[in-house]
Order: structure tokens, then sequence, then C-alpha cells
């Protein structure tokens, strides 16, 4: 069992609407946060409470707990946000690196990144789960990425 399969990944009935933005979030494991969070504001999660992901690149809220009693933007994670920054050394799969501008490159020298993934995918090796700050695999960012580029 990897870090993409389905049955690893939260449900999908999981979902509220961001405070700041209105946007349906995607319920992250907690494992996410504190993966991911910088120290002085992992101090403040409520184990017991649901957190979810926000999605909409405009938002500056990345995560907020299913009581809307907290937010966290970009500012409070260790790394940048594939959804909420535009920059080029961006991952888009926070796995193995693969950010933009890799992306681009590789494609552009017809190399085939997405299977290059699935290998490492199949053989165990990703860890989405306290990589990516979604808290879910990367392979859809990472085609529709490469679908944009053409």
């Amino acid at each position: 069992m990897d870090c993409c399969t389905p049955s690893n990944n939260q449900k999908k009935s999981n979902t509220t609407s961001c405070p700041s933005c209105g946007e349906k979030g995607k319920s992250v494991p907690l494992i996410t946060l504190k993966s991911l969070l910088k120290a002085s504001f992992l101090e403040t999660i409520e184990p017991d409470n649901t957190y979810f992901f926000c999605p909409n690149s405009s938002c500056h809220t990345v995560y907020f707990s299913g009581d809307h009693s907290q937010t966290f933007e970009e500012d409070a994670l260790k790394v940048s946000v594939f959804q909420k920054s535009s920059g080029m050394g961006v991952p888009v799969c926070y796995c193995f690196n693969w950010t933009r501008e890799r992306l681009f490159q590789a494609t552009s020298d017809n190399q085939r990144p997405i299977e290059q993934i699935k290998k490492h995918v199949q053989s165990n090796r990703c860890g989405c789960e306290v990589n990516n700050p979604q808290g879910a695999c990367c392979l859809g960012n990472v085609t529709a990425y490469i679908r944009s580029l053409n």
C-alpha cells in the first residue's frame, strides 16, 4: 500500500468551507500539519480538531480547523505551497523534489517525469502525507502542470 492508493486517502466526504474564502477544503491528516508547520505554529494545533487544506490559489489560508477556530497561512509552513505560490522553484511533487522548473526542463528534454514518479510510488518510496502540504498524492498536480505546458 502506498500514499497514492485511494484507500489510503482521507474520506472524500470529509469537507468543509474555508472560513477565509468559502472554498471547500479537503481534510488532511494531522501528521501533515505536524510535519510541515513551523514549531511556533505546531505548538498551537489542537490534536482533537479536524484540519482542512484550502486549495484556492488566491486565498492566504493553507489550513483551517473544522470548527473554524484556527487558520494557518503559508508563512506558518516550512515549505512553499504549490497551490499558493506560482514560483518556478516551488515543488509540485514534494517527495522527489519535482519543482515547476524541473518539470519544465524535463518535459523540454523529452523526459518522462510522471513515469519516474510512478516508479517511486510503486516502490513505496513516497510520503505525501508528511511531505505534501495537501496531505495527499501529488500525481494529479504533476499531470495538470505538465498538461498546462503544452
